[in-house]
């Protein structure tokens, strides 16, 4: 990677309490990034202060190196997702890289959207390519966001029926019609369909949340052997490697359901609700994998597992559960920015 973006968490009807503890939760995760690799941390005018203070305070506490700089830059969001509002990159065959502005809908537009404005979500693409130099694909109107999506970086792609088909996204397309926008702007060879993401996934189950490359033709899947779970029958039908869910569900308490201001038109939160919580959507850095832990008795084999499949690479558990209230997790906040590979190759003769 050249870097990673994320943006910094402010809105009131995802973030509780004024995000205070998502956003240490995210200082946790720049932080961690930053020891192998630069971190783009986008942010309100008024919020990159503030961000800063609070990076460089899990920095001091938690004992990071931070080896890498964090780059501050000012851009207007309407949320935090960076992996399905930023730039998703692509490099061709003679290594040039460039982003890809996919139409952003809030996950459903009007028809199940999860807010009424995404204007700003949906210029977050291109305006950090122009300021970082890269080319852009602008991909409009389709519909799509990075978490909806996984690659192996040699032609295989995964997605899930359940989110690239929903109602809410390209109706007017047909799942063939969709498979060569697909060929077309990703360079997809095979395309496979899973049924099913993670039970209760609002974004209509992202495969981010479910199954993940850990190398070209290995796949890891979120897994749960209870035949009660409403995650049993989903994962059964995506079956491929074993990873295991969180043994008890993560469910919104009336404390944080307190914490959260909603807006007119936005998707409202219940007390008791199952989050859609997985160890599949962890990160891949340069030198490290950063894992999603709940405080759960499946958090230590997880780190096991997921960890065992990254020979060399640090192993970084991060406490996910800020982030997980607010909708998404480490994989959702977190977008890289490959480097090219003509600059890889003027490195080593250099």
């Amino acid at each position: 990677h050249k870097g990673t973006i994320l943006i910094w968490p402010k809105r009131p009807g995802s973030w509780i309490y004024g995000a205070k503890k998502a956003r240490e939760a995210f200082a946790n995760v720049i932080c961690a990034i930053a020891e192998s690799e630069q971190v783009y941390l986008l942010a309100e005018a008024n919020l990159i202060d503030h961000a800063r203070e609070t990076v460089e305070a899990v920095r001091k506490e938690k004992g990071y190196t931070c080896d890498f700089p964090v780059h501050y830059m000012q851009m207007e969001s309407d949320d935090a997702w960076a992996r399905d509002v930023g730039p998703t990159f692509v490099i061709n065959g003679t290594g040039d890289v460039r982003g890809i502005d996919w139409c952003f809908n809030a996950w459903g537009g009007e028809f199940d959207g999860l807010y009424a404005d995404w204007e700003k979500d949906d210029k977050v693409a291109t305006l950090f390519c122009r300021q970082t130099g890269n080319d852009v694909y602008d991909a409009h109107p389709f519909v799509l966001e990075g978490g909806a999506i996984h690659t192996d970086g040699e032609g295989t792609v995964i997605v899930t029926e359940s989110c690239l088909l929903s109602k809410g996204r390209n109706p007017s397309l047909s799942k063939e019609e969709i498979e060569r926008k697909l060929e077309d702007y990703l360079g997809a060879k095979k395309i496979i369909w899973i049924p099913s993401g993670i039970y209760n996934d609002e974004t209509n189950e992202h495969v981010d949340n479910v199954c993940a490359f850990t190398a070209p033709g290995h796949v890891v899947l979120a897994w749960t052997d209870d035949e009660n779970d409403p995650q049993y029958r989903m994962s059964h039908a995506d079956f491929a490697v074993l990873v295991p869910i969180p043994k008890e569900p993560v469910c919104i308490t009336e404390y944080e359901l307190a914490g959260f201001s909603f807006e007119d038109g936005e998707d409202e939160r219940e007390a008791g609700e199952r989050l859609a919580a997985s160890y599949v959507n962890f990160y891949i850095t340069n030198g490290g994998v950063l894992i999603p832990q709940f405080g759960d008795a499946m958090d230590q084999q997880a780190l096991e597992i997921i960890g065992g499949l990254f020979p060399g690479r640090k192993v970084y558990p991060i406490f996910a559960r800020d982030i997980i209230v607010g909708g998404g997790n480490i994989h959702c906040i977190t977008q890289q920015v490959p480097i090219s590979y003509k600059l890889q190759t003027e490195r080593s003769e250099s």
